[in-house]
């Protein structure tokens, strides 16, 4: 007996009708990308545009280097301690937490792999990734303020623990997408793994830890609860990082804008205005920094 072929030409794998299900799938899952980056985009874009048109008016370079008023009624700039506080805060905490999480990252990705010791790493960076910024902000008031006083370096040290999970959990990631052949090629060659490593390895992971880390200093320079067990406030800059109060821009928000007068909330609009502006220009860094390296690497 010979075989029936049941399956005619418009129901066969790549017939037409087949190519048309699959047209209208990828048609639906584009219009849902695209409707839900809109969803993102419409609040953001509005909360953004809200933010520069309060605060552009009262930007400008006095803003940026006059001190803090000492009383709320004055009306003007400027926000200078708040702005050198931001930068050398967080580039503290960025010189304490990036170096030490890529190295938890090439341990885990590189030595540990499903050891315990890594499981335990891994687990700890992810409960960390989840714990509130005010509770970093009290374990940092309570083994380092409570003994040695309020300071920038307090705050760096509260910042850096709550950037240092997210580099470790990127610097992984971005180290597991590196071709095991790049690898297998230089230990052919004769390189040991730690040469391997931070000769081959890094450098074409790089683009991505380099974006991974940028985004997390972005996140750390707009936190507020664990600068205000750490840093106080002052109305002066405070280069010394290591002795004396300080102050940022996020807890000069936080500051004016819980007062009704018209001074404190211009200058709370315009460190708001700046604060978004300091996170977009790191972001922009990230991806110009990323494209750099990637090719680099590409060459």
């Amino acid at each position: 007996m010979t075989a029936v072929d049941v399956t005619g030409p418009s129901v066969a794998l790549g017939g037409p009708r087949h190519r048309g299900v699959r047209r209208a799938k990828d048609v639906a899952a584009t219009c849902f990308m695209v409707l839900s980056v809109l969803v993102v985009l419409v609040p953001l874009g509005l909360v953004v545009g809200y933010v520069i048109s309060r605060g552009i008016g009262i930007l400008d370079w006095a803003f940026l280097t006059d001190d803090i008023p000492i009383t709320d009624r004055t009306i003007g700039p400027g926000m200078g301690p708040a702005v050198v506080g931001t930068v050398t805060i967080t580039g503290a905490a960025t010189l304490m937490a990036v170096p030490l999480g890529v190295l938890g990252g090439v341990y885990l990705n590189e030595y540990g792999g499903r050891s315990r010791p890594a499981r335990v790493v891994r687990f700890l960076a992810d409960v960390m990734t989840g714990v509130p910024s005010i509770v970093m902000g009290l374990f940092i008031f309570t083994i380092w303020v409570l003994a040695f006083g309020f300071s920038g370096f307090a705050g760096a040290l509260a910042l850096g623990c709550l950037m240092l999970p997210v580099v470790i959990r990127t610097a992984e990631e971005m180290l597991r997408l590196v071709p095991a052949e790049l690898r297998e090629a230089s230990y052919a060659l004769g390189s040991r793994k730690a040469r391997t490593i931070f000769r081959v390895v890094l450098p074409a992971a790089a683009p991505g830890i380099t974006s991974g880390a940028l985004l997390a200093v972005a996140r750390a320079a707009g936190e507020t609860a664990p600068l205000l067990f750490t840093i106080l406030l002052v109305s002066k800059p405070n280069f010394d990082l290591f002795h004396g109060p300080n102050t940022a821009l996020s807890v000069q928000i936080f500051k004016n804008a819980t007062s009704a007068l018209p001074g404190p909330q211009q200058r709370a609009w315009g460190a708001a205005f700046t604060l978004i502006a300091i996170a977009f220009l790191f972001t922009l860094a990230a991806r110009l920094v990323a494209n750099r390296f990637a090719g680099r690497h590409a060459a």
